[in-house]
């Protein structure tokens, strides 16, 4: 099969397709050929050399997929080869060819391409297991989202208002703004306002219930200003940075929880569960088209350096989709 791998860690430059032998199903996995796969920000990290992948795991890129199941392990006894699906792999999406958990697979929802199902896995159990299992998000409660126009941003936009609850994002152009404001949360250009000021205007002084931030640096200061009383402010990602000096004398009188997480390390029997959750619970909203991935843009698998490029660019709006078998 062929593959994308890098030279050496670095810049997008180091990316290039090789080839290698197509890899075998284990008891509880499925092979999948590989239409296409979502690009995310670990990728980016991974190609750096700063984010290794577990000893376990693929050390080909991609961590999201969609394609046609061509293999099942001894023990898989829900899917059946010729099956249609969407997993987040733990490793081994750059690829024709991926052997996913079968646990960690869900069927594509009807109506949807597979390069629309692509962007689902790693956005969607990346922003259920952290906003509805971590942060307890309920309706009536209100959500701030910085990054709101990333892939992650937006369906956690998506799924808060699905659920009832009411949401503010940042973004740092008036065309992110607009996107924003066009999904039905409240828009705040973080290049332009305070958004701690902004967000005690909106809140009436009363502040955010939970907090997503994949920013980190000095917005985890201003985070605790921005949070209401007995807020969860949970971290993904660190753009700004993780080392900060704080006071953390807001998150004892305001009985704050600060939390963190990846979803890479988490165990397998909790990705099963999101997997489960998500089916119950996601899977007949997107069925309806209450809610959809917004797909910024698709790239041709030999184009993967162009792909990392954009993502880079921060210019994106959703997700950035990569057309391995779709279009061959």
């Amino acid at each position: 099969m062929k593959y994308i791998t890098t030279k050496n860690p670095g810049d997008a430059s180091q990316l290039f397709i090789d080839e290698a032998q197509t890899p075998a199903v284990k008891a509880d996995e499925v092979l999948i050929r590989v239409h296409a796969a979502g690009i995310n920000r670990p990728d980016i990290l991974q190609r750096q050399g700063l984010y290794p992948p577990p000893a376990d795991a693929s050390p080909i890129l991609g961590l999201e997929v969609a394609g046609e199941i061509i293999a099942c392990g001894e023990n898989v006894t829900r899917w059946q080869v010729g099956d249609s699906v969407c997993a987040l792999v733990n490793g081994g999406g750059y690829a024709e060819y991926a052997v996913a958990p079968a646990a960690q697979c869900l069927p594509i929802p009807e109506q949807f391409s597979y390069l629309e199902a692509a962007a689902l896995p790693e956005t969607f159990f990346t922003v259920w297991h952290n906003l509805f299992q971590r942060a307890q998000l309920t309706a009536g409660e209100t959500l701030l989202v910085h990054g709101g126009t990333s892939g992650i941003g937006i369906a956690a936009i998506q799924l808060a208002q699905a659920f009832g609850a009411t949401v503010i994002a940042t973004a740092g152009s008036v065309e992110k703004c607009l996107a924003i404001e066009k999904s039905g949360a409240t828009a705040i250009n973080y290049r332009e306002q305070d958004f701690v000021a902004v967000i005690k205007t909106i809140t009436a002084g009363q502040g955010c219930n939970v907090i997503l931030d994949m920013v980190g640096g000095d917005y985890i200061q201003r985070n605790f200003s921005a949070a209401a009383k007995d807020a969860r402010i949970v971290n993904i990602a660190f753009l700004n940075g993780s080392k900060v000096t704080v006071d953390l004398m807001p998150l004892m009188l305001k009985r704050l929880v600060l939390t963190g997480s990846t979803l890479r390390a988490q165990s397998a029997a909790l990705k099963a569960r999101i997997a489960t959750e998500l089916e119950e619970q996601v899977w007949p909203l997107l069925r309806a088209q209450k809610i959809k991935p917004v797909i910024d843009s698709i790239f041709p698998f030999e184009q993967i350096a162009a792909a990392h490029l954009r993502m880079e660019s921060s210019r994106h709006i959703g997700k950035i989709i990569l057309a391995v078998n779709a279009f061959r």
